[in-house]
């Protein structure tokens, strides 16, 4: 059976998949075919049921539970490793109001996070992740939400953090933040999703065994990221909930879904959430 397979180039992602799409584990008669976009191509085309398996924002989950489900593995949950609020010059959190904000997709935990710290802001535009920090320079009244290496960035650019919306998070609900997860399609039967599942926690595994290392891999899709950026990111986002979300990082992701709801209302979904 051959399942295409959709994560994006961040080293994160490369790191967790290396082992899993460049043959260095066995798996069997499963062939992984490995899409690589930016995570908000890979949300629309969650939406449209296109990819097998496939890295999402955990934002875009309500959307998708009709199609497809979360596997235990692979998963991005943590806590000081939420979206943070950017702009060109200091100002107050209250001003915000009236200003045009960037976020990095419009179905990303990202623009969740933002909506649950700031539900009377109204003007927004959706950017790739990658070009926010310009959107920000290039105009004194603009803000953005960073996700991924550009909260190493920032400051280098000389932008000013206004709020760290993981930190919101953790304050109000005392839980790790659910940035993304792994998705398989319902369709597929239970036990190839199974050993899809075990053959990420595998691959995982597989990467910490050679790991502070950097594979050909990971640094082939890095965007030009030096070693030292590629590990803090490896390190802020590859963690024991990627290996397994565990009950707490289910917990998580479930409070993130009763979020969503209060604001979507219209948005009604039954199917069960975990493989």
């Amino acid at each position: 059976m051959k399942l295409t397979i959709g994560f994006s180039p961040c080293p994160n992602d490369t790191f967790i998949f290396d082992a899993l799409v460049n043959g260095a584990l066995y798996t069997g008669d499963i062939q992984f075919e490995p899409v690589l976009e930016d995570v908000q191509t890979l949300n629309e085309w969650a939406l449209l049921g296109k990819l097998d398996v496939t890295k999402i924002s955990f934002g875009v989950l309500p959307l998708v539970l009709n199609s497809y489900e979360v596997l235990d593995s692979g998963a991005a949950l943590g806590k000081g490793v939420g979206p943070l609020l950017i702009s060109k010059k200091p100002r107050s959190v209250e001003s915000i109001r009236h200003l045009t904000v960037a976020l990095p997709g419009e179905h990303t935990t990202a623009h969740v996070l933002f909506s649950m710290a700031f539900p009377h802001v109204t003007s927004k535009i959706f950017l790739r992740y990658d070009e926010i920090e310009d959107f920000v320079m290039n105009d004194e009244n603009a803000l953005g939400v960073i996700i991924h290496e550009n909260r190493f960035t920032y400051q280098d650019k000389g932008l000013f953090s206004l709020m760290d919306l993981g930190n919101f998070w953790e304050i109000n609900t005392g839980l790790a933040i659910p940035l993304g997860g792994i998705l398989i399609k319902r369709t597929i039967p239970w036990h190839i999703s199974l050993r899809v599942e075990k053959l990420i926690h595998e691959s995982i595994q597989h990467a910490y065994n050679a790991y502070p290392v950097l594979s050909p891999f990971v640094k082939q899709h890095a965007q030009q990221m030096n070693d030292m950026i590629m590990r803090k990111h490896i390190d802020l986002y590859v963690n024991n909930y990627s290996i397994s979300l565990g009950e707490d990082g289910k917990t998580a992701v479930e409070k993130l879904m009763e979020v969503f709801a209060k604001t979507n209302k219209h948005i009604v979904n039954h199917e069960p959430l975990f493989l």
